[in-house]
């Protein structure tokens, strides 16, 4: 399918690996990178589903399996893009995970696996690809790192809160150290998406979510797969150090939208009359 956005050859010519990259957002910015003319290597951790996503993807994809906290695994999968196109120009950093859980319920083996997962595997894939890759192939690269909002934290997900949080500031403090590199660190904050991850938690924590959204919906996948496409074309490199949120507003507000203290019965915000109206 072509992109509904860039063109055919937007990103032509470019290596792209996505880790978590066989469901969901992942899958998706996937598809759109493919779409829009890169070579996209996927990974994750189960090979059964990164073939399931081949299927989707089309012809420009392979997948490698590994894990992102795995030193071994990371060196695998950025040398596997090296071997079969010779180069790699962007890293994805897509994959991460968290569980549903009140703060106070957080145990210590928990939160060192949200951390190690979300602020480990980012940084251990990032020093990889660019320290194999992107550095010593002297046209540098591009890092886009996947975070979320709400940036005011999430209810349920304090343990993520603070690794989403962490990965933000690696963004900024990476895009300017690599800098001379040519190497562009761009952070992505997802807002709430109807994906299937997020459909694996209780009905009444995805309808809520799509409630406090004021735009009044989830985000729709390819519409979080058209950012990371932009992010990784040559305009990418004017972004660095940015964080781009794409939530529609869910980042200015908490609560049941419109807000309960100001909306009338019937869920609509009162107009105030004024004079000279009518």
């Amino acid at each position: 399918m072509p992109s509904r956005i860039f063109s055919l050859d937007a990103l032509a010519g470019r290596v792209v690996l996505i880790t978590g990259g066989g469901t969901g957002l992942g899958r998706a910015a996937a598809v759109e990178l493919a779409a829009c003319g890169a070579r996209v290597v996927i990974s994750g951790r189960r090979a059964e589903v990164l073939d399931e996503a081949l299927s989707v993807i089309g012809g420009r994809a392979e997948r490698v399996v590994g894990d992102v906290r795995v030193p071994e695994d990371a060196e695998r999968m950025v040398d596997h893009a090296l071997d079969r196109f010779g180069r790699l120009d962007v890293l994805v950093n897509n994959a991460g995970g968290q569980y549903f859980v009140p703060a106070e319920g957080i145990a210590a083996k928990g939160w060192r696996a949200v951390m190690g997962l979300n602020v480990g595997g980012t940084e251990l894939m990032t020093r990889v690809a660019v320290e194999r890759a992107m550095r010593p192939s002297g046209s540098g690269g591009t890092v886009i790192d996947v975070t979320l909002s709400p940036h005011h934290g999430l209810p349920g997900m304090t343990h993520s809160s603070a690794a989403r949080a962490a990965v933000e500031g690696y963004v900024r403090a990476q895009a300017d150290a690599w800098a001379e590199d040519r190497i562009a660190v761009i952070g992505v904050a997802a807002g709430h998406y109807d994906t299937a991850s997020l459909r694996k938690y209780p009905e009444a924590v995805w309808r809520g979510a799509a409630r406090t959204v004021p735009l009044q919906r989830l985000g729709r996948e390819e519409e979080h797969a058209w950012l990371v496409a932009l992010a990784a074309s040559s305009f990418g490199a004017r972004l660095s150090g940015a964080v781009l949120t794409l939530d529609g507003a869910r980042d200015n507000w908490f609560g049941p939208w419109p807000p309960g203290e100001i909306a009338d019965p019937d869920g609509t915000v009162p107009t105030e009359s004024r004079r000279g109206d009518g």
